[in-house]
Order: C-alpha cells, then sequence, then structure tokens
C-alpha cells in the first residue's frame, strides 16, 4: 500500500494544484485587504506625516512589510495629500481623486515576498498533515498543531533573510552593486545569522499563532461538516471557521504582536539612520512596554488586529479549500473518464 500510495491519493490533487490554490488564495487576500491598509496608513501620515527614516508596517493580508519612507520622495503614495474625514470618506476621496488603482499602491513589491511565502506554508502544511496521517494511521488532534507550527518554520526561515534584504534596498535606493556590498558587510561583522535578525520575533508571533489557528480550523471545520452532514467544507464553513480561528489566535499571540512590531520598526529606523545603536532583543523590548505601559500594553491595538485578521484568514481558506476542492473534482473526472475509456477497450478487444 504505501509503495503504490502516491500525493496525489493522500489528498487527492497534486502538489503543484496545493501551490496553485494557495497562490490564487494568497493574490485574492492581497486584493481586498489591501485597500484598507492603505486607508489606515493614509489616516496615519494624515495625523502624524511620515519623515525621513521613519518606518510604518504595511499588510496586504498574507505578510506584515516594513516601509520605510524614502529620503526627500513627496511623491511616495504614503505622502500624497488629502484631508479625510475617516474611513469611509478616505476610501472615497482617494478612488475619485487619485483613482481606484491607488487603494492598492505598494502591493506590488510586497507580493514578491508574501505570495512565495505563502505557497510555501499552506502547501507545507497540507503535505506534513497528510504525510503525519497516513504513516500514524489516524487523525490526531495534535498533527495539526505540529504541522502548522513546523511548515511556518520554514516559511519564516526561507523568506526572513529576503524581506531584511528588501528593507535595505528600499531605505536607501540601493543599486544591485551596493545592495550586494551592504550584504557582504553585514554578513563580515555579524556572521551569516545577521541576515535572519528579524527570525526570533516573527518565529515567536507566527509560530504559536499557527499552531492555534490550524488546531481550531480543523476541529471546527470538523465538527461543521459533520453537522451539515457534508465529507467537503462548503465555502461557509471554510470562511467562518477560517475567521473563528484567526481570531482566537490572533487574541492568544496578540502580546507577541506588540513585541515584533516594536521591534521591526526598531531594526528599519536603525538602518535607515544607519545608527550604530545596538537592537533591542524581544525580552528587552517586552520588558520595556511593561515598565511603562503596565501588562496591558502588551495588548493594544487588539481590534484593529482582529479586524485585519479574522478577514483575511477567511478569505485566504476558503479561497484556498475551493481550489483544493476544484481540482480535486477535477481529477476525479478525468480518473472516471480514463476508466471509461480503459473499460470500453477492454470490451473491443474482448
Amino acid at each position: 500500500m504505501p509503495g503504490a500510495q502516491t500525493n496525489t491519493s493522500l489528498n487527492g490533487i497534486t502538489p503543484t494544484q496545493q501551490m496553485m490554490a494557495s497562490c490564487s488564495g494568497a493574490l485574492l487576500t492581497s486584493l481586498i485587504v489591501t485597500p484598507f491598509d492603505v486607508v489606515k496608513i493614509r489616516l496615519q501620515a494624515q495625523k502624524t506625516p511620515f519623515h525621513k527614516g521613519k518606518c510604518f508596517l504595511y499588510c496586504n493580508g498574507l505578510m506584515d512589510h516594513l516601509c520605510v519612507c524614502e529620503n526627500g520622495n513627496t511623491r511616495a503614495w504614503y505622502k500624497a495629500p488629502g484631508q479625510f474625514r475617516g474611513t469611509v470618506d478616505a476610501f472615497f476621496q482617494i478612488a475619485r481623486n487619485e483613482g481606484i488603482r491607488s487603494l492598492w499602491s505598494g502591493l506590488p513589491p510586497t507580493l514578491i515576498m508574501a505570495v512565495p511565502a505563502t505557497v510555501i506554508y499552506f502547501t507545507c502544511y497540507d503535505q506534513l498533515r497528510n504525510l503525519m496521517r497516513s504513516y500514524l494511521g489516524y487523525d490526531g488532534s495534535f498533527i495539526p498543531v505540529i504541522a502548522g507550527a513546523s511548515a511556518r518554520v520554514g516559511a519564516v526561515t526561507v523568506i526572513s533573510p529576503l524581506e531584511l534584504i528588501r528593507t535595505k534596498s528600499q531605505s536607501r535606493r540601493l543599486t544591485y552593486r551596493e545592495l550586494r556590498v551592504v550584504i557582504r558587510t553585514a554578513v563580515t561583522h555579524g556572521g551569516w545569522l545577521s541576515l535572519w535578525r528579524g527570525w526570533g520575533p516573527s518565529v515567536l508571533r507566527d509560530v504559536p499563532f499557527s499552531a492555534i489557528y490550524w488546531y481550531n480550523y480543523e476541529l471546527l471545520k470538523k465538527l461543521l461538516c459533520k453537522k451539515y452532514n457534508v465529507s467537503e467544507p462548503t465555502l461557509l464553513i471554510s470562511f467562518s471557521s477560517g475567521a473563528s480561528s484567526g481570531t482566537i489566535a490572533a487574541v492568544l499571540t496578540l502580546p507577541f504582536d506588540v513585541v515584533k512590531t516594536r521591534r521591526q520598526i526598531e531594526i528599519g529606523e536603525l538602518d535607515a539612520m544607519k545608527s550604530p545603536k545596538k537592537l533591542s532583543s524581544t525580552w528587552i523590548i517586552m520588558e520595556r512596554i511593561v515598565r511603562q505601559s503596565g501588562f496591558r500594553g502588551l495588548f493594544v491595538g487588539l481590534l484593529p488586529r482582529l479586524l485585519k485578521v479574522a478577514p483575511a484568514c477567511a478569505i485566504m481558506i476558503s479561497s484556498y479549500e475551493y481550489g483544493k476542492s476544484f481540482f480535486r473534482k477535477m481529477n476525479k473526472e478525468r480518473e472516471r473518464k480514463k476508466a471509461l475509456s480503459q473499460t470500453s477497450e477492454k470490451m473491443h478487444t474482448g
């Protein structure tokens, strides 16, 4: 049995089809979620103008990306003039005065990182989960936890150096030759591990988030499928399970998100200002937040995080599950036609 079993038979689809499903889900999530973050950043810029070397986080629904205000660039999208009276007014004004495409400002460069990271993450999760189920012979509740955490570690490890390079090139508008020199200098002074200096806070937040998210998602999906007597999750089941699981994971991992945000911004601003100041460790940042604002400081921004995470998780997982369902049905239909063709040939030869 193990020798004859293929990746297709484990999940009904091939790894390539899983990648295609996760890629389409990633693009759809970005297209829907990005305008909300663009509006949020424009409102922030209106309240507190972004100056040279100032950093802010840009989220396309898949990843948080560090953006460094460009030196002397008054035409940057986040510096565009406008007086907004609120979120809805900002949507209408940006679309009317700057064109509908302005609601997706800054999206293309971030997709270069976010889409591959999402494809690696979702494909690895499915492959690991199915592999563990196949070898263990049962569907234990701990399987999504291990598969989700492992897949996230892999994705963060691959993407962290690329994201650091992207931030460096953005903050100083470096040529490829200058960028190579900067990377070589960083490696010479800090070793190869310096390319992964944002890895710790990312893993500290993203790995627990993934473990909690996938555990709850698989549990809720199974319960809802059983309740409505369906073998595969419908779009509504996937959407509601994804939103609920994302909400639970976002609440439980909020302190790590606060720390990661502070550390990301500190990294970017030190790089932008070429400061020799030593970067604070994750635990020092956490201690500083508690000292300044108490333990409540670790839970600031809960509502904005939920408004961002829950819809993004729901859209991503429901579109991914829909894509997998589409390919699964396509493969079954192809196998059915192949079986009919073989039966027909045997009848003719017989």
